[in-house]
């Protein structure tokens, strides 16, 4: 199975990311977790990025607050798919982040979540991998069908106590 690779621009960044490390592990999908910085680690940045399909990995995972240029950096020595997590670390509330990671030139594609969105970072991973994991589409398909019987069972409830 291939890895996921969740890089964050600052430790500041791991109560967020720490979600993504959760739930790759509820799936089974091994992760490996870096800090490095698209402007104070630049180097090393490429690097990871440059050599990570080589090393086994199947997605980045990118997680960084205000400039949030950390994607952008990735994505750009990469061919692997790169989801940005944009992070509320500002007095924007994160608005800066979000805006930096999901406006990338063309022909430099990464995919965005929601502001913090760690846990659909790592479904939309989980998602990319079991195009071609079989075990890993089921998986997906059980956490789906939890969810829907999870919600019609609130539903039965709301319905039980007001719609008499």
């Amino acid at each position: 199975m291939k890895k996921v690779a969740i890089i964050m621009g600052s430790d500041s960044d791991l109560p967020v990311v720490e979600k993504a490390i959760a739930t790759l592990d509820e799936y089974g999908v091994p992760c490996e977790v870096h800090v490095y910085s698209a402007h104070r680690t630049p180097e090393q940045a490429k690097e990871f990025a440059s050599g990570a399909r080589e090393n086994g990995f199947g997605v980045i995972i990118a997680a960084a607050g205000k400039a949030a240029h950390l994607a952008g950096a990735i994505a750009a020595n990469t061919t692997l798919p790169v989801i940005g997590i944009p992070v509320k670390a500002s007095v924007l509330d994160g608005v800066d982040a979000l805006l930096s990671t999901v406006q990338m030139p063309a022909g430099i594609p990464v995919a965005t979540v929601a502001i913090d969105g760690a846990v659909n970072a790592a479904l939309l991973s989980v998602q990319i991998l079991a195009v071609s994991d079989g075990a890993l589409a089921e998986k997906l398909a059980a956490a789906r069908e939890a969810a829907t019987e999870k919600v019609l069972a609130a539903n039965k409830k709301i319905e039980d106590k007001f719609n008499k």
